[in-house]
């Protein structure tokens, strides 16, 4: 577990989805950056806020390379996650995470493209594929991490795209 793992059909699209203040945010505007990209919700028991603090962790573990590293987060729950709790989520894990909160039908639209599904059931949780997705500084898809992937191999990885130029400064 914790391995990087390629993909070779084709994993996600670009994408623009309103952020917490309703503003539209779209996957180009973080051309030059490695993206973290992950979905999830807020009431999640156990898989998001391990996911999202080994997110955090691997930035910080970056230190000033973290710059070129953005982390969003993507709502599945959109009816329950109201905005600002959902702002506040996410910057405990990391100030710069960016949350995204678009419709029911937006999200699924979006998952679907990088293969996520997720499945509201009549009690919590909400069943989720609880990947994290690596992005390069063209917003493609380049791999993701399995859930519980710990902060010092992402960081390990992470550095490695750095390396090679996939995340280059803006």
């Amino acid at each position: 577990m914790g391995e990087l793992m390629s993909g070779k059909s084709e994993v996600g699209a670009p994408f623009t989805l309103p952020d917490t203040a309703g503003r539209p945010r779209a996957l180009a505007e973080f051309h030059g950056k490695l993206v973290l990209l992950y979905f999830g919700y807020m009431s999640c028991p156990d898989a998001c806020p391990r996911d999202l603090a080994q997110v955090g962790g691997a930035i910080r573990a970056l230190g000033p390379d973290g710059e070129r590293v953005q982390p969003v987060f993507v709502t599945i729950d959109p009816a329950r996650d109201a905005p600002e709790a959902l702002r506040a989520y996410v910057a405990a894990f990391h100030p710069r995470f960016l949350a995204l909160r678009g419709s029911e039908e937006e999200t699924r639209r979006v998952a679907r493209t990088f293969k996520v599904a997720f499945e509201r059931t009549p009690s919590e949780p909400i069943e989720h594929a609880a990947f994290t997705f690596l992005l390069d500084g063209e917003g493609r898809y380049v791999a993701f991490f399995p859930p519980g992937t710990s902060a010092s191999r992402m960081a390990e990885m992470l550095r490695q795209q750095l390396d090679r130029g996939d995340g280059a400064s803006r």
